[in-house]
């Protein structure tokens, strides 16, 4: 059994069925997708649809994410000028013309089943505990300690730090997550990784502490990222951030699919015209 993650397809439904096609995950393997299916990209959703039906028919666990966020806040409020603006200018408008293509009924299900998307997730694979979101984690208090003492273990130091967690801070953080450690990860190198997209990593050049490597790869396209790694962390990094920039589209970004048993990296490009 193997343990796949990714995150931000944006609307790139014919990237997401290369990869996927490509890949081939078994029926055993556990899929986690974190957040930000729709918006810019040109069917959105196609993508939801997609990953409704790997939860459902694959047992893949999906999360919300921030674009998820502002489609639900119009749709919470469709007269209210201020939802339908901020999601306008992230790209909704790709997602509001898709689904004026469906029958209420189906909209209405798409929307509930949207609603009940969790904020976060852990994966345990081998040693290591992962903690998923869609934009990280906003510690609280000293960033410099640790979470709870050394001698917890790392169900109970996760459920200490997702108590303190608002829905913003999963979604929506960034400069105060790739900025500064989490405090999950000891000098020692054990504890929990923390995994996320949201920002795409061509952008994590100038935000990130201790990157182990360029946003973007020698084809000048986005790549996965690992940042972190001090001595406050025994050398590993312990945040990664899988978002290769797919929502840039066609030049600019790919979608990952990263395998955590191995580490590995698959990479489909967003082709010219999807």
């Amino acid at each position: 059994m193997a343990t796949y993650v990714f995150s931000d397809v944006h609307g790139h439904l014919g990237t997401l069925e290369r990869m996927f096609d490509r890949v081939s995950p078994s029926e055993g393997d556990r899929i986690y997708m974190l957040g930000d299916m729709i918006d810019r990209g040109p069917d959105p959703v196609g993508v939801l649809k997609f990953c409704r039906n790997l939860q459902q028919h694959h047992g893949a666990t999906v999360l919300m994410g921030n674009h998820e966020d502002l489609m639900l806040a119009f749709f919470a409020d469709p007269h209210g000028p201020d939802a339908y603006v901020n999601w306008a200018i992230n790209g909704g408008l790709k997602t509001a013309e898709g689904l004026e293509k469906l029958e209420e009924d189906e909209i209405d299900d798409l929307l509930e089943w949207t609603r009940g998307l969790p904020l976060s997730a852990s994966a345990r694979v081998g040693e290591r505990l992962y903690f998923l979101s869609h934009a990280g984690l906003n510690r609280k208090g000293d960033w410099a300690a640790p979470v709870l003492d050394e001698g917890a273990d790392d169900e109970a130091r996760i459920a200490a730090l997702t108590k303190d967690q608002q829905m913003d801070d999963l979604v929506w953080v960034r400069h105060e997550f790739w900025g500064r450690p989490t405090g999950l990860v000891g000098t020692d190198g054990r504890g929990i990784i923390a995994i996320a997209g949201h920002t795409p990593t061509p952008y994590l050049d100038e935000i990130a502490d201790r990157p182990d490597r360029p946003g973007r790869g020698e084809d000048g396209l986005g790549q996965m990222v690992r940042v972190g790694a001090c001595d406050q962390t025994g050398g590993v990094a312990d945040r990664w951030d899988i978002d290769a920039g797919c929502a840039g589209g066609y030049g600019f970004g790919k979608l990952l699919l990263l395998r955590l048993d191995d580490g590995e990296e698959f990479y489909e490009s967003v082709r010219e015209g999807e």
